[in-house]
């Protein structure tokens, strides 16, 4: 059963901005948003009904209660379906290694990715981020925070002015009052979305900075306040998988690696030079500085 969400998503890329806040609204609290009149959820979305009413025909699902009828399906589905209600919380793993088939759920995550997240709002994310703006501040929730952190090292290295945001409520929150029109503030929330989050992201729109949030399908609140939504796949056992979440970050990295060009290279190079990172390398000097003490004791002998 293809249900309305992922058709609204399938056809995010091809929606006008007016339709583009109808959709966010009916994602932010799915299906329950779309139960209302149609005046309701274009008020809801600061749209008008004829833009509601648009946003359905461009769907395929004919009048407004043809729209509603095909929602309240869709919840009878969902909770009248022994097996689909099993097919979402346990599933049995017969045969096979269990580490193939927790890694092909995985894949299957990165797949839906693509499927999910707008190539447009993808690239202006990256067009954002490459042309230099006067500050990337960058937060994450109790876990997603670790993901924030590694993105905003990695794009610290290729453009400058990024920074990371540990505690955006507390020591950080200055950062965000520093925020103006040409700053940029990427926001992950996931669900279950935190208040700290959609506090954040009102802040930074107060400021006037281009608020980029990435979340879940579900949308967090946060939504609410963005310019641009990255949405992904998040469905995991027994926690919610980063896997989406990891690689639409490196595809973030790459692709303002190559939107920047030699300067992101020089950036880098200058970076290798001056930060000193402590390793430990297995190599022939080194096992001679190793063999050094015990020769000059047998000399002396």
């Amino acid at each position: 059963m293809i249900l309305i969400k992922d058709e609204i998503f399938a056809r995010m890329d091809e929606l006008s901005a007016a339709m583009k806040k109808v959709a966010r609204v009916l994602l932010a609290d799915y299906p329950s948003a779309g139960l209302v009149s149609a005046a309701l959820l274009a008020s809801l979305a600061g749209t008008s009904t004829p833009t509601v009413l648009r946003l359905v025909e461009r769907l395929g699902l004919g009048s407004y209660p043809d729209f509603q009828k095909a929602l309240r399906n869709e919840i009878t589905h969902q909770t009248s379906s022994p097996v689909n209600r099993a097919a979402h919380s346990t599933v049995e793993r017969v045969g096979g290694s269990f580490l193939e088939a927790a890694a092909r759920d995985r894949i299957a995550l990165i797949e839906q990715m693509l499927s999910i997240v707008p190539p447009t709002e993808f690239d202006q994310v990256v067009a954002l981020l490459a042309s230099s703006p006067r500050h990337v501040l960058i937060s994450g929730g109790y876990f997603s925070k670790q993901v924030a952190r590694t993105l905003a090292l990695q794009l610290e290295q290729l453009i400058p002015h990024v920074g990371f945001a540990d505690d955006p409520l507390g020591h950080d929150t200055l950062k965000y009052l520093e925020l103006r029109r040409d700053s940029v503030a990427i926001i992950i929330d996931l669900r279950r979305y935190e208040l700290s989050s959609r506090r954040v992201s009102m802040m930074a729109k107060k400021q006037g900075a281009t608020v980029i949030v990435i979340t879940d399908e579900e949308l967090s609140p946060c939504a609410e306040d963005a310019d641009l939504v990255l949405p992904i796949p998040v469905g995991g056992v027994p926690f919610d998988s980063f896997a989406a979440l990891v690689v639409l970050a490196e595809c973030l990295v790459e692709a303002v690696f190559h939107r920047v060009g030699k300067k992101g290279l020089e950036r880098m190079r200058q970076w290798e030079n001056a930060v000193q990172i402590h390793r430990t390398f297995k190599d022939t000097s080194a096992r001679e500085a190793r063999a050094t003490p015990e020769r000059v004791s047998q000399t002396s002998a």
